[in-house]
């Protein structure tokens, strides 16, 4: 089994990158601890840690867009991961978007949005 480098930071996680399989579209950016690394490489889902509840997150529990885990690829130093993932739902991003990144830089600094919204979060994640 591989042993990631999850000392490198104080809080041990280090990033994980979701690309599509197919497109090779980066769609996110998050963080993985060991645990999450393990549940993922069990259950084929992307599980990351997220940070602002502080819990492991499978990505898609609440909105039902999950993340198949297709490919893994890992950097030479052992501490970051790429996740080539099948997008359920075809949207990664929490606000809608295909892609979290989907705001583009313009020369005069402001933001171009990119695409329209896949799904309405308002009602995806009603409370």
């Amino acid at each position: 089994m591989i042993e990631l480098d999850f000392s490198k930071s104080a809080d041990g996680l280090i990033p994980a990158i979701a690309q599509d399989y197919q497109s090779g579209e980066v769609l996110m950016l998050a963080y993985i601890n060991r645990e999450a690394w393990e549940k993922t490489l069990q259950s084929g889902v992307a599980t990351y840690w997220t940070r602002s509840r502080q819990k492991l997150w499978v990505k898609g529990e609440s909105s039902g867009n999950v993340q198949k885990v297709k490919e893994i690829l890992v950097d030479c130093d052992l501490d970051t991961v790429i996740f080539k993932v099948e997008q359920i739902g075809g949207a990664a991003c929490h606000v809608g978007y295909k892609s979290c990144f989907y705001r583009k830089v313009e020369a005069d600094g402001s933001l171009t949005v990119q695409g329209k919204p896949v799904f309405d979060p308002e009602k995806v994640y009603q409370k």
